[in-house]
């Protein structure tokens, strides 16, 4: 079935990807685990929903193979700027034990964005699935090469051992539900700008179900201003914590508080009862710092994606 992508589904994605998280969690691909889910659902659905279309694959009861095809659209972002997406998306996530899908969803992507240029973001150790998307025409996708690439990988720590955070002087850490939603949205838009974020992309992220304001976790400076921020998904199931997103305000950079935040929260997601936590970065040598924030506090490489496009 092939419709527009709807909550319901988004929570039955999410399940999929703590089932695979629990036996190879090397093959949950980019966009597809459960936190990423969440976020990109939350702060996207009310302005670009439309321009979003999914399939769902089941055996039996259980979803066992999604994909979420975001075709062209235009952005309008905080700064005044628009920006027309032209070309399609693919994120997706296929069972180990039902690989032979992907084939599947290759096709229906294939229909679903015709005469677009098309991207997806496999895993690199899913061998089965890169052999499947050369055969249907997909190559490394140039803009990914280089050391200023495009392509992230994912990063992971346990929990047993954390490092106490400390902040200069003055700084606190808050969370979203003391800071309140404008200072949230303030945070967030600080760190990202040019970004698309506003309350109600943050309205959307507040109502998906895996969302803990106790888990969203940001740094107020002396004058009030959040310097930082950070939201925690806690995946209950397999007791891991994502981090997504991370963001410093420019003036704040450099200081040590993203640092001392992600220390934090990984303190905050130990108290949540997790015992693992990831992160995503730009991977390429040309992108050293957030690979380095996330180093500095015991994180280390886990898996990378593979980026794809086809032009045809």
């Amino acid at each position: 079935m092939t419709d527009l992508l709807t909550a319901e589904d988004v929570q039955l994605m999410q399940g999929l990807a703590q089932r695979v998280t629990a036996t190879r969690p090397d093959l949950v691909n980019a966009d597809a685990s459960f936190g990423e889910l969440a976020w990109n659902w939350g702060k996207g659905h009310a302005a670009d929903g439309a321009s979003w279309r999914r399939r769902l694959w089941f055996d039996g009861g259980d979803l066992v193979a999604w994909g979420w095809a975001q075709l062209p659209r235009r952005v309008r972002r905080d700064d005044g700027s628009v920006k027309d997406v032209t070309g399609a998306y693919l994120a997706h996530q296929v069972h180990p034990d039902h690989a032979e899908l992907v084939d599947e969803v290759i096709d229906w992507y294939d229909t679903t964005a015709a005469g677009l240029v098309r991207t997806v973001l496999p895993g690199a150790a899913d061998e089965f699935a890169l052999r499947r998307w050369t055969a249907h025409g997909y190559e490394t996708d140039p803009a990914a090469l280089g050391d200023t690439g495009s392509w992230t990988q994912l990063n992971e720590r346990d929990l047993t051992d954390v490092e106490e955070p400390a902040l200069p002087d003055g700084f606190r850490f808050r969370t979203a539900d003391e800071a309140g939603p404008e200072a949230a949205v303030r945070a967030h838009v600080d760190a990202w700008s040019p970004s698309t974020y506003t309350a109600e992309s943050y309205e959307g992220v507040r109502k998906t179900s895996a969302y803990r304001g106790d888990l969203h976790i940001l740094v107020e400076a002396p004058d009030g201003t959040m310097a930082c921020s950070a939201i925690l998904w806690l995946d209950q199931v397999n007791r891991t914590a994502e981090f997504e997103p991370v963001g410093t305000h420019p003036a704040y950079r450099r200081r040590g508080l993203a640092r001392a935040m992600l220390l934090h929260g990984l303190h905050r997601a130990r108290a949540a009862g997790a015992t693992h936590a990831t992160v995503a970065c730009l991977g390429a040598p040309g992108h050293p710092a957030a690979r380095g924030l996330y180093y500095s506090v015991g994180f280390r490489k886990a898996s990378r994606d593979a980026p794809l496009i086809k032009v045809s």
